[in-house]
């Protein structure tokens, strides 16, 4: 089965699982034998996709891709979260950021410039805007860009830095914390991470 066919088919597929657990499909792709298959939860939650719920989807597809025997070549298929920080392809992935910071590379320059850092500030069907972090001149500076004229573009996490024990904002979050019966200690933390199952 060919390159689209096959995605729209796995799509057909996943989506009434992904529906059944709360979650939804963030992006589809088979290339060089796997099939990755990206999920999240929907826009707005705090909480990600946890492992069980990537392990289930896993489960789940898996047999729904060989009852229908849908790939007619030998594949791995890989069900994962799209982490911290996200690649964006589609117009749908570029609304969905609206407000995060954004590294675009693009084809072809635009005056003057081959990639653009900065807040993406709006996004329709077929462009994208980025509000340029490196203006300080001439203060703010948005940029419109077709989405086709895009290269690579991914979301950019911006590490908070870590209080210094003792400090009032070590003694806020080491306070939050014991209230939500996490760690009291004033070095230990919890780190985000990207998880996945095979």
């Amino acid at each position: 089965m060919a390159g689209a066919t096959l995605i729209d088919t796995v799509v057909s597929l996943v989506e009434p699982i992904l529906a059944d657990l709360g979650l939804e499909l963030y992006d589809c792709d088979f290339a060089g034998g796997t099939l990755k298959v990206t999920v999240d939860t929907p826009t707005g939650q705090d909480k990600g996709v946890d492992l069980e719920q990537l392990a289930l989807v896993t489960r789940l597809l898996g047999r729904e891709l060989d009852h229908g025997d849908v790939v007619t070549q030998r594949y791995t298929l890989e069900v994962t979260s799209p982490g911290l920080e996200r690649t964006l392809r589609t117009p749908a992935h570029f609304r969905r950021e609206i407000g995060k910071d954004v590294n675009v590379r693009l084809r072809t320059d635009i005056d003057g410039r081959r990639r653009l850092n900065g807040t993406l500030v709006a996004a329709t069907d077929s462009t994208a805007t980025v509000r340029l972090l490196d203006d300080a001149v001439n203060g703010p500076v948005e940029v419109t860009v077709p989405i086709a004229d895009i290269e690579k573009a991914r979301t950019v996490f911006v590490w908070a830095p870590t209080p210094k024990p003792g400090s009032p904002a070590s003694r806020t979050a080491k306070s939050k914390r014991a209230a939500r019966g996490g760690s009291s200690h004033p070095n230990a933390s919890v780190q985000p991470a990207e998880v996945s199952a095979v």
